[in-house]
């Protein structure tokens, strides 16, 4: 039994090792955006905004954690929700985005490193934009969901050829990221069932689940990597 536990534990050591190595190769770095860059669930905030709080919460949930396909809860909240251009840059105004802690010192490490920084996220870029900017990522570099609106700011829908806007979307983002610039090893970190979703083949070569914000069992059980503080990250970088 003893020999049985050493084996496993060795074993973990190795794959633990391996996940460290391949964050210290990486060309890039994707990360989600809603509960791991930031504290907050973007289209939640948006939603309660915009009283609908609730019952877009529980969408939420369910696409979270891979209940429902992510398009199916996507467009269900957005009904929900139709939000004007003015109330999304209002939201953005009396509720800005809290960055995660120790995401501005991660982002400035991978960046010493010569490793690119992107966002790939199911939220929106009208919501994201002003997260990159303050961390100094590019707006090229992310990949997200776009409102539609008409010509009086109503809402109009959003853009279905997006990546993000369907299940499996994020694996086909990182592969449209590797391809694009030539990548070789490409890790994905995030905290839900589309992130862990990107680590198909052509996809992440290493999946890290943040959990500082919601931990996500689910998704935790098929990480290559579970971290509760980015600075656990920070300290594994040279």
């Amino acid at each position: 039994m003893h020999r049985e536990l050493w084996v496993t534990w060795l074993s973990r050591t190795y794959m633990f090792s391996d996940a460290i190595e391949t964050l210290r190769n990486a060309d890039a770095v994707c990360f989600d955006v809603d509960s791991t860059v930031i504290m907050d669930e973007g289209i939640d905030e948006l939603a309660d905004f915009c009283g609908a709080g609730k019952a877009v919460a529980e969408w939420t949930a369910k696409a979270m954690t891979g209940d429902v396909p992510f398009e199916e809860a996507l467009a269900a909240r957005l009904s929900l929700i139709k939000p004007s251009l003015s109330q999304v840059e209002e939201c953005l105004e009396k509720r800005p985005p809290r960055i995660s802690p120790g995401m501005a010192d991660l982002i400035k490490k991978l960046k010493a490193n010569s490793t690119d920084v992107f966002l790939v996220s199911g939220g929106f870029r009208q919501m994201i934009k002003p997260v990159a900017f303050e961390l100094g990522i590019s707006s090229e570099n992310i990949i997200a969901n776009q409102l539609l609106f008409g010509t009086s700011g109503e809402y109009a829908g959003f853009d279905p050829t997006e990546p993000t806007s369907r299940s499996g979307g994020k694996a086909k983002a990182v592969q449209q990221i590797k391809q694009n610039h030539g990548y070789k090893t490409v890790v994905m970190v995030g905290d839900g069932a589309t992130d862990l979703e990107a680590r198909q083949p052509g996809g992440a070569d290493l999946f890290i689940c943040y959990a500082g914000v919601q931990m996500r069992e689910p998704v935790a059980a098929e990480a290559d990597w579970v971290v509760f503080d980015f600075q656990e990250l920070i300290t594994k970088l040279p």
